[in-house]
């Protein structure tokens, strides 16, 4: 019977192509990441990796043997889903991995709703942007995960996994309420509008950095960017302390100072949605069916709530 610690290894291998990548994911050294995967070749009495240098590569039969552990797992999903489909009541632990900005507007009401309609369903919320969340999932680490991808950045779905789209998060121009822009009518902003003005972005290797970049540039100017920061709070901080404009997701710019507003903006491709990630197959557990619906709910509060709908005044916002 083959190690299905060890599949796992070499599956992960063949995602991430070093073995120094694979002991980081695991926790544990590059060294017994090898010793492990010297055993199943010994197991399987099959050369499994090729080493050229200091490279390493999968042989025909690791690949073939890497596309038969996905089977192996998604059936060992089945399985347990299977054993708990009959129970009444979702119950045991469920582990959610959450980008940052959602910790507050949806994982954490999420757990509440859960503890409420779900007494025996114990949630982790486990902080992770949507790369490692999705490693998480193939890890088995995590159940679920809150991604999101910048729509005009045109990013695949994370391999691997399962998607669906929860919610669609506008970017929202947060300005002072002075600004030429924060017209009184809330009409969109244009992005040219804020051309001559020192902005404040994410760092342009982070996804929303690179989403205003290629927005701005389409719109016909590089901004002129005083300030990067990669926490949504802190730029709204800096936003109101020199009155620079920033462009935020709607969700995250849910609460400003009342010296600064939000407005539209007029490029309808300048969003994010939200979405939960899972393994294949694995919704049909009870305990995630749960967290999907309590989740749909939450998200269909938001819009209600009007976070996505758009505001035209800080204090009743968006």
């Amino acid at each position: 019977m083959l190690d299905v610690r060890r599949l796992v290894l070499l599956r992960d291998l063949a995602s991430h192509g070093t073995v120094t990548a694979v002991a980081e994911l695991h926790g544990v050294t590059p060294s017994a990441v090898s010793q492990q995967l010297r055993l199943l070749e010994e197991e399987t009495r099959t050369r499994l990796l090729e080493r050229t240098g200091r490279s390493i590569h999968l042989t025909a039969a690791a690949h073939r043997l890497v596309e038969d552990t996905e089977r192996v797992l998604a059936a060992l999903e089945q399985a347990q889903s299977r054993l708990h489909s009959g129970a009444e009541e979702p119950a045991g632990p469920l582990h959610l991995a959450c980008f940052p900005s959602a910790l507050a507007p949806l994982a954490a009401p999420l757990s509440n709703a859960l503890e409420l309609a779900h007494p025996g369903l114990r949630l982790h919320i486990t902080e992770a942007e949507p790369e490692p969340a999705a490693r998480l999932l193939l890890q088995r680490r995590a159940d679920l995960a809150l991604i999101y991808r910048y729509t005009n950045l045109a990013t695949p779905p994370p391999p691997g996994v399962e998607t669906r789209v929860l919610h669609v998060d506008p970017l929202v121009a947060v300005l002072p309420r002075n600004h030429a822009a924060a017209r009184a009518d809330g009409s969109p902003v244009e992005l040219r509008e804020l051309a001559r003005a020192p902005w404040i972005t994410a760092p342009a290797h982070t996804a929303c950095g690179a989403a205003v970049l290629q927005a701005c540039r389409a719109a016909g100017f590089t901004p002129q960017i005083w300030h990067t920061c990669s926490d949504f709070t802190a730029m709204i901080t800096l936003a109101a302390s020199g009155g620079h404009p920033v462009l935020l997701p709607r969700m995250a710019a849910a609460h400003v100072p009342p010296t600064l507003t939000t407005r539209p903006v007029a490029d309808d491709t300048l969003a994010r949605t939200i979405e939960i990630a899972t393994r294949p197959s694995a919704t049909r557990e009870p305990p995630i069916a749960a967290c999907l619906r309590a989740l749909r709910t939450l998200t269909a509060s938001i819009q209600d709530d009007g976070i996505a709908g758009g505001a035209a005044d800080s204090s009743a916002d968006g």
